[in-house]
């Protein structure tokens, strides 16, 4: 298995970020702090991977919650994709609109992928679980779709 192609690691600061979420509300890191905040990276809105990840954590939502986490998720999709995206689906929780990848590019997931012999830019699925503080608690490469928000309520495995 591929690892992250991102340099940050458990117990760095996280990148501040101010970006648009779905509903053109401006949404930055530090609205977070005093909270846990997981922040994912998927590649695309109502694809099969990205739906999947978007649904387990999704009906894992209450859970989530209880622990004290929020959950935003960021793809390069527009406002419009994710309006669609989270009405289909009923998501609870806010997605970004990094249309410029100046988020994805802070945290390093954007970057050289290959997919059936051909190599292209994209985003590397990864998600970065963030404490009260602003500092990274988790850095989970390549996240089981079908069993994230397990991977981040019980990191030890």
């Amino acid at each position: 298995m591929a690892k992250t192609i991102s340099p940050l690691r458990v117990g760095d600061q996280a990148p501040s970020f101010s970006v648009e979420d779905q509903k053109g509300n401006i949404r930055t890191l530090e609205e977070f702090k005093g909270s846990k905040l997981v922040l994912y990276f998927y590649p695309k809105d109502n694809t099969p991977g990205c739906t999947t990840q978007a649904c387990n954590l999704n009906d894992n939502f209450a859970q989530l919650a209880n622990e004290g986490y929020t959950i935003l998720g960021v793809s390069k999709d527009p406002a419009k994709s994710h309006l669609k995206f989270i009405e289909k689906f009923e998501l609870q929780f806010d997605l970004l609109c990094d249309e410029d990848l100046s988020v994805h590019n802070a945290y390093g997931v954007w970057g050289l992928k290959k997919f059936m012999g051909r190599e292209y830019d994209g985003t590397h699925r990864t998600t970065f679980v963030i404490d009260e503080r602003g500092v990274l608690e988790q850095v989970i490469a390549k996240p089981k779709v079908k069993a994230h928000a397990e991977e981040i309520l019980h990191p030890e495995g």
